[in-house]
């Protein structure tokens, strides 16, 4: 049985470019489920249509990016996965995105082929980013560990034990490996790494990849 395409909806307030986007990807083979060119439409179209990624312009009239990214980051089971494509490359504007919920953060400068790959690998749980900007994000995951954390369940006595393997693959997401990386390296399946990314934030109480490396940093994971 063949798999099904990955849905992809693209959002962005220019109409040749958002067109453009869409065309590559559904020339590509992805299925384009919908567009949009504001905020307030990404958000009715994206819970109307449940993509598996969500391309993403932060720049947006009516509810800004960062919060049609928050809302949607944390929607549906399984939420749908936020790829900002962005001209901006401004630390700020790439940190809060990610603290919004995206998973990852493309240059508009990138190639289509690049594009391409970012959406399968969004798409498959790893986080992408623009080169020189995902050591920017794990720096910042560094400080916000270095700071009190609010509490939180995942904190207190009693807090569910996670298996050997589960510690496994949270130190090496603390590291910044993406989930491929991670397989290659446990000589386990891309599958299998998903799973156990899942498994820990269910018993952490935890809702995505930003918490979780919080978590894992302020565990002194990434050291280990």
């Amino acid at each position: 049985m063949t798999e099904r395409p990955i849905r992809v909806m693209v959002v962005d307030d220019h109409p040749m470019w958002r067109d453009a986007v869409a065309r590559d990807l559904a020339e590509a083979g992805f299925d384009v489920v919908a567009t949009a060119g504001d905020g307030d439409q990404a958000v009715r179209r994206a819970r109307a249509t449940a993509p598996d990624v969500l391309v993403l312009d932060l720049n947006l009239p009516g509810r800004p990016g960062v919060q049609v990214c928050k809302e949607l980051a944390a929607d549906g089971d399984p939420p749908v996965r936020v790829l900002v494509l962005s001209a901006s490359g401004e630390h700020a504007d790439v940190l809060e995105a990610v603290k919004s919920g995206a998973t990852g953060y493309l240059l508009k400068s990138a190639s289509t082929a690049e594009l391409l790959e970012a959406v399968r690998r969004t798409a498959a749980g790893d986080a992408v980013f623009t080169p020189g900007l995902a050591g920017l994000v794990l720096g910042e995951y560094r400080r916000l560990a270095a700071e009190p954390a609010p509490a939180r369940g995942a904190s207190e006595p009693g807090a569910p034990r996670l298996t050997d393997r589960e510690t496994e693959v949270l130190r090496l997401v603390a590291k910044g490996l993406s989930y491929k990386q991670i397989a290659e390296r446990l000589v386990i399946s891309h599958r299998t790494v998903q799973n156990h990314v899942q498994n820990t934030l269910g018993k952490l109480q935890l809702h995505n990849r930003v918490e979780l490396v919080r978590y894992a940093i302020e565990r002194g994971l990434d050291d280990a």
